[in-house]
C-alpha cells in the first residue's frame, strides 16, 4: 500500500519488501527532576523573575527616598582655617598706634601672606547647625503615597509571577514524568509485538498460519514502533519545556551572551 501511495514500482512476488529506516532515532535519557529541585532552579535562573526582583528593589529605594523627604534635615557644620595677610606695616612712635605719630613703614609682599597662612598665625574656626524643614509637604506626601503604591504593585507582580512560575514548573515536571511512563509502556508494547510477530512467522514456516496474519502482526509492530518513537519525541519536548521553564535552556546548551557578542 505504501508503495502504491508513493508511486514506487511493485516488486515481483517473492522479493523482499523495501524497508524505510530512519537515519537516527530520538535520544532517550531518563532525567530525575523533582518538583522542589525544579522550583529552586527556576527561582535562581529565571531572567524575568530576576528582572522583577530588581524592579522591586528599586521601588523600595524610591519609597525610602520619598520617606526621607518628609523628615527635617539637621546638619552640623564645622570649619577651621587661617588667613594670610600682606601689606605695608605702619610703625608708630613708641610702638603706640593710639599716639597717631607715624615714624615709618615696612613694605610687605605675598610671601608674608603665605607664611601667615601655612603657619596658622591667625587661627579661625566656626561651628554651626543647619535645620532644614520641608515646607512643601503636599507634594512630598504625594510622592511618598505614589512610591508606596508602586511598591505594593511591584510586590503583587512578583507574587503573581511566582505563582504562575509554580504552576508552570508543576505542569512541566508532571508532563516529563507522564511522558517517561508512556515511553516505558510503548517500549513494552513494541517488544511484545516483536515477539508475537516472530512467533507468527515461525508458524508460517510450518504452514499453520497464513500470510494475512503475518502481515497483520507486521502492521502491529510498525504501529508499536511508531508509538514508541512518538513517545520519545514527546518526552524530549517535555524536557525542553521544563528547561525553558527553569531558565536553564541557554546554560545547558553552553550559550552565553559573552560568546554571542564576542566579549
Amino acid at each position: 500500500r505504501l508503495k502504491t501511495i508513493i508511486n514506487l514500482a511493485v516488486e515481483e512476488e517473492g522479493t523482499e519488501l523495501a524497508k524505510i529506516i530512519p537515519l537516527d532515532k530520538p535520544a532517550f535519557e531518563k532525567k530525575e527532576v523533582t518538583l522542589d529541585e525544579a522550583l529552586r532552579t527556576a527561582m535562581n535562573n529565571r531572567p524575568d523573575l530576576s528582572a522583577t526582583r530588581i524592579d522591586l528593589k528599586n521601588k523600595e529605594l524610591n519609597l525610602s527616598y520619598s520617606s526621607n523627604q518628609l523628615l527635617p534635615n539637621l546638619s552640623l557644620n564645622a570649619s577651621y582655617w587661617s588667613p594670610g595677610i600682606t601689606g605695608n606695616q605702619i610703625l608708630y612712635l613708641n610702638d603706640n598706634p593710639f599716639s597717631g605719630v607715624v615714624i615709618g613703614t615696612i613694605p610687605g609682599n605675598a610671601s608674608d601672606a603665605l607664611k601667615d597662612a601655612f603657619n596658622f598665625r591667625y587661627k579661625n574656626w566656626s561651628v554651626g547647625i543647619t535645620l532644614d524643614i520641608p515646607l512643601n509637604t503636599f507634594l512630598s506626601r504625594a510622592d511618598y503615597a505614589q512610591a508606596r503604591v508602586n511598591l505594593d504593585q511591584a510586590m503583587l507582580r512578583i507574587k503573581n509571577q511566582e505563582q504562575q512560575l509554580f504552576l508552570e514548573i508543576k505542569n512541566s515536571v508532571r508532563a516529563v514524568q507522564t511522558d517517561y511512563k508512556r515511553v516505558q509502556a510503548y517500549k513494552v508494547a513494541r517488544e511484545l509485538a516483536a515477539k508475537t510477530l516472530e512467533a507468527e512467522e515461525e508458524k508460517l514456516k510450518v504452514g499453520i498460519t497464513t500470510p494475512f496474519f503475518v502481515l497483520q502482526y507486521q502492521t502491529d509492530l510498525a504501529t508499536a514502533q511508531t508509538n514508541e518513537l512518538k513517545a520519545m519525541i514527546d518526552y524530549n519536548l517535555s524536557l525542553a519545556r521544563l528547561s525553558r521553564a527553569m531558565g536553564t535552556s541557554l546554560k545547558e546548551k553552553d550559550i552565553r551572551f559573552s560568546k554571542v557578542f564576542g566579549r
